[in-house]
């Protein structure tokens, strides 16, 4: 595990057994970017914090809070947020799937901000519909360059696949006014009902 080969050693026969499946760690990473981009202040439970050291890591350079146990994180997002640059990479790096909701998060930070896909070659389908809600945000080729903070408005947008609906989701909590977002069903590839988590957290946010 973690290189580039993975060798498996059969047996003669194979048996029961039970066993626990780890937390998704880019759900638990989308709601710790949401907690940093909106200045708040949220504890999750259930969050796999040993295998989310790059998106830790990337917080605090925003400047947010960040503190971890083997299974939880609280996470406190700072008032002014600071411009970074990352590259996305396969695990033990920042993880793809969570490229498009830090751009969100980094329309609001001060300064420009370089993002370097390495993994996905049609990442950037976010770009357009941040743009729509004011983001100054541009992509050229795998890398995008976004500008901030802006002032985010509402707007009619589509999640276009699971993470840039993430993307719109997190930008749309910053937003003054209303956003409508189409083909929602896109996020439930990646997400357990989401609406009711946020609404929980306090977001104005209904799914019809």
């Amino acid at each position: 595990i973690g290189t580039q080969l993975l060798t498996i050693d059969g047996v003669d026969s194979l048996h029961g057994a039970t066993c626990r499946v780890m937390p998704d760690r880019i759900e638990a990473g989308t709601f710790a970017i949401a907690a940093a981009m909106t200045r708040g202040d949220v504890y999750l439970e259930d969050t796999p914090s040993e295998v989310m050291d790059a998106l830790i890591a990337k917080l605090r350079d925003v400047g947010a809070t960040v503190e971890t146990t083997a299974d939880t994180m609280h996470v406190r997002g700072p008032d002014d947020l600071r411009a970074i640059s990352f590259q996305a990479l396969p695990y033990p790096g920042l993880a793809t799937d969570l490229h498009a909701p830090m751009a969100a998060l980094l329309t609001q930070a001060n300064g420009v901000s370089i993002i370097h896909e390495r993994v996905f070659d049609n990442r950037m389908l976010y770009v357009g519909e941040l743009r729509k809600m004011g983001a100054e945000i541009v992509s050229t080729g795998s890398s995008a360059i976004v500008s901030g903070p802006t002032p985010l408005h509402g707007a009619h947008v589509r999640a276009l696949d699971v993470r840039a609906g993430a993307a719109v989701v997190l930008a749309a909590l910053c937003a003054n006014g209303q956003t409508i977002i189409d083909d929602v069903y896109h996020l439930d590839r990646g997400y357990s009902s989401l609406a009711t988590k946020l609404g929980g957290l306090g977001a104005d946010i209904e799914r019809d």
